[in-house]
């Protein structure tokens, strides 16, 4: 599998690369990051949102507060 490319623009010239080893195990490991915060970011709205249920508030009064 090749890697994802890298565009490096130094102001001059714009240059296309393929990414070495370590700036591709980075790009993973962001990318994974990445992931991780927007399933916990989703969670939490989630529990926010059933929380709110429980409070009485449906589906209108939620849109109603932007949520």
């Amino acid at each position: 599998m090749s890697k994802p490319i890298k565009i490096i623009n130094d102001g001059t010239q714009i240059i296309e690369r393929e990414m070495t080893d370590e700036e591709f195990k980075q790009w993973q490991t962001d990318n994974a990051n990445a992931a991780k915060a927007k399933q916990e970011a989703q969670a939490k709205r989630e529990a926010a949102l059933s929380k709110l249920a429980l409070l009485g508030l449906d589906s209108d009064d939620l849109k109603a507060l932007g949520l």
